[in-house]
């Protein structure tokens, strides 16, 4: 899936939880701060670091519930935190360490696969998807995997249709093939011509999982164990089949708005029904535990399981070429126009320029769970925001302290001064 949190700017389509998990970094980052550090004192510091923790508290204290940031600066010394608000304690003890739901960074990885296909020559990136997938896409004579990559394709998105929806919050217990999944895609409203213009879809990334797995006989999770997870020693990272999270291994618990909060938090974007929420056990606050709601159906656009520490080291190894040939990471890092992420999107990877430098990653989001990673245009650099809320961040108060802190997080990341620790709205 997709997703930017909706401390962010909100990408309002035509339902409500497309905007919530499908949300993004690139307002936040643009306007990052060039607030000058004290006398005597770097970017990067004891009292830079202290300042990352309070704000992270404090992001977590006004809505986003849980946080965990990791900073690698490149100088083999990363600054990690997590910080939780205190009724979330009795569920668990939050660790910088605990495995994550990624959501939509995931497609960078699957956009990876395929170019390591296309550089072997199995796949063209101007291959057509009916070539690939006959039938199984309306107007695939017309789409190419690369309009699939960066998002122009045309096709709408599954989670707008009602058909869906009852799975994406949990009330439904359904496992989806990626098949079901693009028949149930509906088309843009109102339609658009294949390689036009971007218009953010889990369906391509569907799409491309199928055409990967038939352009090399394996599954999806094999190539991503064989290709990305077991060469780079994530030991953490895996795609997920279905709700479970593997027993002796800790992991960060998610939550929500329940169902009366979360149609007051969507109101005036959209009018929910009354009875549409998120399946799980209540908690303190208005809040709901979606730790448990499967995630599988968002496979190659979504599904992956990692740590904070895990995906920086899969992003700065491609950023840095480890990964793919000098041809195709230019072309990952084409772009199109993609305001919506404050900048371009390229082949599954996102650029952002930002007062403090240009960053590349991608974001992510599933119910109780908000990503985002980036790194510098080297790879050298690297930081991670965690947040244990996806809708939860879209009230005023948690979207200004939750943005301060990935703007925080992310010029410290680049060496750059952090902004003011004193968010207000």
């Amino acid at each position: 899936m997709s997703a930017p949190p909706l401390s962010r700017r909100h990408r309002i389509r035509r339902a409500a939880l497309t905007i919530a998990l499908t949300t993004c970094l690139g307002a936040a980052l643009a306007n990052c701060s060039e607030a000058e550090p004290a006398a005597g004192q770097s970017a990067a510091s004891p009292a830079a670091d202290a300042r990352l923790a309070r704000l992270a508290q404090q992001a977590a204290d006004t809505g986003s519930l849980g946080v965990i940031v990791r900073v690698d600066s490149g100088d083999g010394k990363p600054v990690e935190i997590a910080k939780q608000a205190a009724w979330t304690k009795d569920d668990h003890r939050l660790a910088a360490g605990d495995r994550f739901r990624v959501g939509s960074n995931t497609k960078t990885v699957t956009a990876t696969l395929v170019l390591q296909q296309v550089a072997d020559k199995r796949i063209g990136l101007d291959d057509t998807v009916e070539k690939w997938l006959p039938g199984l896409v309306k107007g695939g004579e017309h789409i190419t995997v690369r309009m699939l990559l960066n998002h122009t394709s045309g096709l709408g998105d599954f989670l707008l249709t009602p058909r869906f929806l009852p799975s994406l919050t949990g009330q439904e217990q359904r496992t989806w093939t990626p098949q079901e999944l693009l028949a149930t895609t509906p088309e843009q409203d109102p339609p658009t011509e294949p390689g036009k213009t971007y218009s953010y879809s889990n369906a391509n990334y569907e799409a491309l999982g199928l055409i990967l797995e038939k352009a090399t006989g394996s599954s999806l999770a094999e190539l991503i164990e064989q290709k990305i997870t077991k060469p780079l020693g994530m030991k953490d990272s895996f795609l997920a089949t279905d709700a479970a999270w593997p027993a002796g291994k800790r992991h960060a618990t998610g939550y929500e708005p329940d169902a009366k909060r979360l149609k007051a938090l969507l109101s005036g974007t959209v009018d929910l029904p009354e009875d549409v929420g998120f399946a799980g056990p209540e908690r303190p606050g208005d809040n709901v535990d979606t730790a448990a709601i499967d995630p599988s159906w968002s496979w190659a656009a979504g599904g992956m399981v990692s740590t904070a520490q895990d995906w920086q080291r899969f992003l700065t190894a491609l950023m840095s070429g480890r990964l793919l040939p000098e041809a195709q990471m230019k072309q990952m890092r084409t772009t199109v126009d993609a305001p919506e992420e404050g900048g371009g999107y390229g082949l599954g990877l996102i650029k952002v320029d930002t007062p403090c430098g240009t960053v590349w990653g991608h974001t992510g989001g599933l119910p109780g769970y908000s990503s985002e990673i980036y790194t510098d245009a080297t790879g050298t650099r690297s930081v991670t925001v965690f947040t244990m809320t996806n809708f939860g961040i879209k009230e005023k108060k948690a979207a200004t302290t939750n943005k301060a802190l990935v703007e925080a997080a992310t010029c410290q990341m680049l060496g750059k001064p952090q902004p003011s620790d004193s968010p207000t709205g």
